[in-house]
């Protein structure tokens, strides 16, 4: 994370100040902060914003514990 924003800020720092450049950093910046996001939330995907139900993989256990 310190990687990241040290990035942006230097592009932030070194960029030409007009609207082009800060649209362009403002949709990097989300888009980075997105995939970090669902990197994380698909680590454990029973629980948290984004969930799968649990029920296909009981019906697969009962079908192999029998």
């Amino acid at each position: 994370m310190f990687w990241l924003s040290t990035l942006f800020v230097s592009f932030g720092l070194f960029a030409p100040r007009n609207a082009t450049a800060l649209t362009v950093l403002l949709v990097s910046a989300v888009s980075v902060s997105g995939a970090l996001f669902l990197i994380l939330e698909l680590d454990h995907p029973f629980s948290g914003l984004i969930q799968i139900t649990s029920v296909p993989l009981r019906n697969a256990l009962s079908v192999l514990g029998r």
